[in-house]
C-alpha cells in the first residue's frame, strides 16, 4: 500500500490488542451468559429447596416421615416417579424462563408428544427384550414355565405396570437426559456430557437390590443408547417410549428381574439355568453380556437410522 505522496505506508505498526475482560465477573459469565456449571448449581439448589419443602408439608399433613425407599410395586413406582418427574419438569420450566428457552430445548417438545417417535421407541424396547430372551432360549438357558396370573388379573396388572413404567420412562429420561444433559452439553460438549450422565445413570442403579457390576455396565450402555437416540432425533420421545417398552416387557410380560428386582403380577413365569455371565444371574437379563452386545448393536442402528443429527443441543 502507498501513501498519497507515493511513499510506502508504515504497515508494521502493531494493531491494538482487543480488550480483555478479567475479574470475578468472568468466573460466572461467559459469551453465552451465566456459565453452565452455575446454571446446574442453581437448578439443583431449587430442586433441593422444593424437595425439602414438599417433604416438610407431607410430614405435617400425615404426621409421619416420608419414606425414602420406594416399594417395588406398580402403585409405589407410579406415585414416586410421577412426583419426581413433575418436580424436575417444574424446575426445568423455571430455568427455561430464566434462560429464555422452552421445555422443548430440553428434549420434550409438546408438539411431538406421544407421536411416531414415542411409538417407535415402545416397539423397539419390547422387541429388544424379546430378541434378547429368545437368544437366551435358543442357547438353552431361558425357560418358560407357564402363566403367572390369570383372568382379569392379566389386563389389570398389564395396565398398572404400563402406567408405572411410563412414569419411569419420563422420570429417568428427563432427569438424566433433560435439562441436566442439555446444560452440561453447552459447557463441555455433547459427547463428554453423554458419557458423564450415563455414568451417573449407572451409579443411580448401584443401590438396587441384587444389582451386579455386569448389570451396571449394561445400564451405562443403555444410557448411551438413549443419548444417541436423543442426538439423532432431537427429542426424548423415542427414549421415553423405548424405556417404557423395555421395562414393561422385562418386568410385567416376561416376569424376569429388572435391575435385580422381580415384580408381582407378571404375566409369565420364567426361569434361567446356566452361567451367570450369560443369564445375568440375580440381576436379570440386563446383567448378561449378551445384553451388552445387543445394546451396542442398537447404538449402531440408531447411528445410521437417520440421515443426519438433529440440532441438539440448539
Amino acid at each position: 500500500m502507498l501513501e498519497t505522496d507515493g511513499t510506502p505506508a508504515l504497515i508494521s505498526q502493531p494493531l491494538a490488542a482487543p480488550e480483555r475482560r478479567n475479574g470475578p465477573r468472568t468466573w460466572f459469565f461467559g459469551a453465552g451468559g451465566l456459565r453452565a456449571g452455575w446454571r446446574l448449581l442453581l437448578f439443583f439448589a431449587i430442586i433441593a429447596a422444593f424437595n425439602a419443602s414438599l417433604r416438610l408439608i407431607l410430614t405435617k399433613v400425615f404426621h409421619r416421615p416420608v419414606p425414602t425407599q420406594v416399594t417395588f410395586s406398580a402403585k409405589g413406582i407410579l406415585l414416586a416417579d410421577t412426583v419426581t418427574f413433575l418436580l424436575f419438569l417444574l424446575v426445568s420450566w423455571i430455568m427455561a424462563r430464566i434462560e429464555g428457552r422452552t421445555i422443548a430445548d430440553y428434549g420434550l417438545p409438546a408438539r411431538a408428544a406421544f407421536g411416531s417417535k414415542f411409538w417407535q421407541g415402545l416397539v423397539i424396547g419390547f422387541s429388544a427384550v424379546s430378541f434378547l430372551l429368545l437368544g437366551l432360549q435358543v442357547l438353552g438357558v431361558f425357560h418358560f414355565d407357564g402363566l403367572g396370573v390369570h383372568g382379569w388379573d392379566i389386563p389389570k396388572y398389564a395396565a398398572f405396570w404400563g402406567a408405572a413404567f411410563l412414569a419411569v420412562g419420563f422420570t429417568e429420561e428427563f432427569t438424566f437426559r433433560g435439562y441436566t444433559l442439555f446444560t452440561l452439553s453447552t459447557g463441555i460438549g455433547f459427547w463428554p456430557s453423554a458419557i458423564l450422565m450415563s455414568s451417573l445413570f449407572a451409579f443411580a442403579h448401584y443401590f438396587n437390590p441384587n444389582e451386579t457390576w455386569a448389570g451396571l455396565t449394561q445400564v451405562f450402555w443403555w444410557g448411551m443408547m438413549a443419548c444417541i437416540a436423543l442426538r439423532r432425533t432431537g427429542s426424548l420421545w423415542l427414549p421415553i417410549g423405548l424405556h417404557a417398552g423395555w421395562d414393561w416387557a422385562e418386568t410385567c410380560f416376561y416376569g424376569v428381574a429388572d435391575s435385580g428386582q422381580v415384580a408381582p403380577g407378571h404375566l409369565l413365569n420364567t426361569s434361567f439355568s446356566g452361567p451367570q455371565w450369560l443369564t445375568g444371574g440375580v440381576a436379570g437379563p440386563e446383567g448378561s453380556w449378551l445384553c451388552s452386545a445387543m445394546l451396542v448393536g442398537i447404538c449402531l442402528l440408531f447411528a445410521v437410522s437417520w440421515s443426519r443429527e438433529a440440532r441438539y443441543p440448539v
